[in-house]
């Protein structure tokens, strides 16, 4: 019996009956031989954390914008917290961990340059819309590895697109990246918030941290909590209704005061207006993108290799790429 075999074998012995086993997966679009060592899912984990798409996110921004200090969140660190809250969750309820782990890492690989302010513009651009979810796939699936994909499970490749929109996830693994990844945004988004001053902490809403509790720690241990004693026994995940409602007042707080708010206008504007003239440039002069994306405009057209190719930059590449190109270079000395 090799270490998989023995590994796969214990998940039937540990895991709920509705959890997903690794020996059960449904396998990936191109067949591969089995580890010795690893299972599928501990495979998939492995491709995503290697992947250049991983590396990238710590350069693109979660909320807030180049900030002025080196403890605000990235979209990586962001990834991070989330599989922590994921995995803790699907450890308590016998979850396949290594699943979940796989879902939350890869998540966010098609987030775009600035955080969903590129996600709009992007959104705006392409005839087709924008969606992060269907790119975070679309990178796993068609761009990583040199065009070949990361040739991932099927049940890794559904959590990633049903993250977030409208599709439901298909697994219980799923459900707690879903939740998870809610969990961590509303509670580190309110922590930077309140670092960067955008909020100070009498303005927080009342009634809903008598509910969750008035620390940064407290509100994650609630939410967490509350979701395993709700969902023990259960296939679905659920909150009870006292923390669903305190949960979702305080992420109504967040898009009023933070998310949606006007203090950060200025900035968000020249961020549009960057991904703007960089689409604008690129699809009059595809040749100029790297080769994989240049292909990629002879298959599905210039509009979406260029689209693929700025939601892969980090904030900083295009920032560089818009100087370069629109800024006269006696500027840049200033």
């Amino acid at each position: 019996m090799t270490i998989r075999e023995r590994t796969e074998r214990q998940e039937y012995m540990l895991l709920a009956p509705y959890a997903a086993h690794s020996a059960e997966s449904a396998g990936r679009e191109r067949p591969v031989s089995p580890c010795e060592i690893r299972t599928d899912f501990q495979r998939d984990r492995d491709r995503i954390i290697h992947c250049k798409s991983f590396r990238r996110l710590k350069f693109k921004t979660q909320v807030f914008l180049s900030p002025e200090g080196d403890h605000y969140r990235t979209r990586l660190t962001h990834t991070l917290e989330v599989s922590q809250v994921a995995r803790t969750i699907a450890r308590a309820l016998r979850l396949n961990e290594d699943l979940t782990e796989a879902i939350a890492l890869g998540h966010d690989l098609g987030h775009t340059p600035f955080g969903h302010i590129g996600e709009r513009t992007l959104n705006d651009l392409l005839p087709e819309g924008f969606r992060h979810n269907e790119q975070s796939l679309r990178v796993v699936d068609c761009l990583e590895n040199g065009g070949q994909g990361l040739n991932l499970t099927a049940e890794v490749r559904s959590g990633i697109l049903r993250h977030s929109g409208s599709l439901q996830p298909e697994t219980p693994e799923a459900e707690c990246v879903r939740r998870a990844d809610r969990i961590a945004y509303l509670n580190h988004d309110l922590d930077d918030a309140l670092r960067a001053g955008i909020l100070k902490s009498f303005e927080l809403p009342s009634d809903c941290l008598r509910v969750l509790g008035k620390t940064h720690g407290e509100r994650i241990n609630t939410m967490i909590t509350d979701v395993v004693q709700s969902s023990e026994g259960s296939p679905h995940l659920s909150m009870s209704p006292l923390v669903q409602e305190a949960m979702d007042g305080l992420r109504e707080f967040m898009f009023h005061h933070v998310y949606r708010d006007g203090w950060r206008d200025p900035e968000e504007a020249r961020c549009d207006q960057v991904l703007r003239r960089l689409f604008d440039h690129y699809c009059s002069h595809p040749g100029e993108m790297p080769e994989e994306f240049v292909l990629i405009g002879y298959r599905d057209g210039v509009e979406r290799s260029v689209c693929d190719f700025l939601s892969c930059m980090t904030d900083r590449y295009a920032t560089r790429k818009f100087t370069d190109l629109f800024v006269p270079a006696s500027f840049q000395a200033f």
